[in-house]
């Protein structure tokens, strides 16, 4: 068996030097692919494309990003907590009412006992001694449990006033945050309207565009682009790739150079497709 035909014993095929314009080194064997023909103008267009891919990324970041969000977000944070101050002064205010009632009633039983005692007494139905001594006590008695059960209705009241203002400025408040809320959330939906007017105009031309270019340089394309980052074609600019910035060296530009006009060639470093314009320098 001939060298030429040694490889077949292994059960390889012969390499067609004339479809794969380039080896790939291990770490970048996921990326290499045989060689495609297409247009010029075909890879002309397929700039256009990762043109509007990277719009519509720009755009998408730009409408997920909106400064409406993040305001939006801190808003409903400081809504929720004044709310739950709000609750908070509301329910004390509401304990302290009924508080307010009970010691309301609590001094007007002492009252109106005193008063039946002390109408008893100016009657003069009672005439023995004792009896007039603790009936006095008794009203004495009396009168400091009122003066006492007032001094607490006055310390509730208090408090209930306190939760009153503490409500009523609370409210005031919520008031004021919500309507920063539906100003900012009227903002945001603006641009987000605006955004996403330009993002179907961008996404209608995409398919315009996209739809000229013959179906195995896009599907490469495609997976290029997720495979580097949103970026599957680069323009081959003054001996430059322009998707990884890096300039060509004198064997990869001569390998250019002797390609064909419809043969589509990567860039040995990023492996992106290069695109031949009129300004690649070669």
């Amino acid at each position: 068996m001939g060298p030429a035909y040694a490889h077949l014993a292994h059960g390889h095929r012969p390499v067609d030097r004339a479809r794969v314009r380039h080896i790939p080194s291990p770490h970048d064997s996921a990326l290499w692919s045989p060689e495609l023909n297409a247009a010029p103008a075909d890879q002309i267009r397929l700039l256009d494309v990762q043109a509007l891919d990277v719009r519509l990324s720009q755009l998408a970041h730009k409408r997920a990003s909106l400064p409406e969000h993040a305001e939006i977000e801190t808003l409903n944070a400081d809504l929720t907590q004044l709310r739950d101050l709000l609750v908070a002064a509301q329910t004390e205010e509401s304990d302290t009412a009924r508080e307010q009632t009970k010691a309301e009633q609590d001094v007007d039983q002492v009252r109106q006992r005193a008063a039946r005692d002390q109408k008893r007494l100016d009657s003069g139905a009672v005439t023995s001694p004792k009896d007039l001594e603790n009936l006095q006590s008794e009203i004495a008695s009396l009168a400091r449990r009122q003066g006492a059960l007032e001094d607490v209705v006055l310390e509730i009241m208090e408090r209930r006033e306190s939760a009153q203002a503490r409500a009523a400025e609370l409210t005031e408040q919520v008031a004021a945050v919500e309507a920063k809320t539906v100003d900012a959330t009227a903002r945001r939906d603006a641009a987000t309207e605006s955004l996403d007017a330009e993002i179907t105009t961008a996404t209608k031309e995409r398919e315009v565009v996209a739809g000229s270019i013959p179906a195995d340089l896009l599907k490469l394309y495609e997976k290029l682009r997720t495979q580097q980052g949103g970026v599957g074609a680069a323009r081959l600019y003054q001996r430059r790739c322009e998707g990884c910035r890096l300039e060509l060296n004198i064997t990869e530009i001569n390998e250019v150079k002797a390609a064909k006009p419809d043969e589509v060639v990567r860039c040995e470093n990023c492996r992106r497709i290069l695109v031949r314009t009129p300004e690649s320098g070669l």
